[in-house]
């Protein structure tokens, strides 16, 4: 890899009214735009060993806190986190920012399944997407035991108002993240008033909508990335997403690696990611049309 010329900056960050809401972003680089989502207990930070790769790449790089994230607002009700209008935010912060033109995705965590979403509800904006650690959610609600009580049980008790505040602020989140690369700065941020809850409220408002609803298949080529020492998340609900797919679909195993795959393993992601992009590549698909 060439040397990295460009530095991330949190302090190069922006806010924009969407929804209603302020949110946090960051918006740097010229060329294709490509929109990154984080996930639960991240912000739009988890991407800062990605996003200085993918912007010498010739990248335009968005990413922000999501609701209820980072330095985003948050909302009083379980409800504003349904996933439907966290989908909502998407088009209208690419508004706000003057892109029109369709997008590069890439989401880890919820943000992959947020981005598998928006896939599936605006995938006129989308040119392709990388799914990290979530796969499909028609394969996700179909994964089975293994997935459901075993790996994800945490998403159980994690229903628990109050008492799963409670126990994550009394050293459970500690426990939690112990396979996360930067713990002591993930539990200080959601350890601010509210932060918790508001993350949390992402499991409640979706839990039934995760488990029993029932959701179309994806038109947006997708590359699935699934780490073999994920403790959250199982291989099967990664792999069978191909299912669930009317466009080219593929697959990588990221090898001795933990759940948090931008922290741990960024430039193995990146070569992914670019090599994904590329195959989709903008002018091929204004050709083929």
């Amino acid at each position: 890899m060439s040397i990295i010329m460009f530095k991330f900056n949190e302090s190069d960050c922006q806010f924009t009214h969407v929804n209603g809401l302020k949110l946090r972003y960051y918006d740097k680089g010229e060329g294709k735009p490509l929109l990154l989502l984080h996930g639960f207990p991240d912000d739009l930070t988890v991407w800062k060993k990605v996003i200085p790769i993918l912007i010498d790449s010739g990248y335009r790089v968005i990413a922000f806190d999501q609701r209820g994230f980072g330095e985003s607002d948050m909302l009083p009700s379980k409800k504003d986190y349904s996933i439907p209008l966290i989908v909502s935010d998407i088009p209208v912060l690419l508004d706000n920012l003057a892109i029109k033109e369709p997008i590069y995705l890439m989401g880890h965590d919820w943000g992959s399944v947020i981005a598998w979403a928006f896939c599936l509800a605006h995938p006129e904006r989308v040119l392709a997407s990388v799914a990290i650690s979530v796969g499909h959610p028609e394969s996700y609600r179909r994964s089975g035991i293994s997935q459901k009580l075993f790996k994800g049980f945490y998403t159980l008790w994690f229903q628990l108002s109050g008492l799963a505040e409670w126990y994550l602020k009394a050293g459970g989140l500690k426990r939690w993240l112990k396979s996360y690369p930067e713990p002591e700065m993930a539990i200080q941020k959601m350890m601010r008033k509210g932060r918790l809850t508001a993350g949390l409220n992402w499991y409640r408002a979706n839990l039934f909508t995760i488990l029993f609803q029932a959701w179309p298949k994806c038109d947006v080529p997708t590359l699935s990335i699934w780490s073999d020492q994920d403790v959250f998340l199982t291989e099967k609900q990664v792999l069978d997403s191909k299912r669930y797919m009317t466009a080219e679909w593929d697959y990588f195993k990221v090898e001795n690696t933990g759940h948090w795959i931008p922290l741990e393993q960024p430039a193995v992601l990146y070569k992914l990611a670019l090599d994904w992009f590329e195959k989709n590549d903008f002018a091929d698909i204004q050709q083929s049309h």
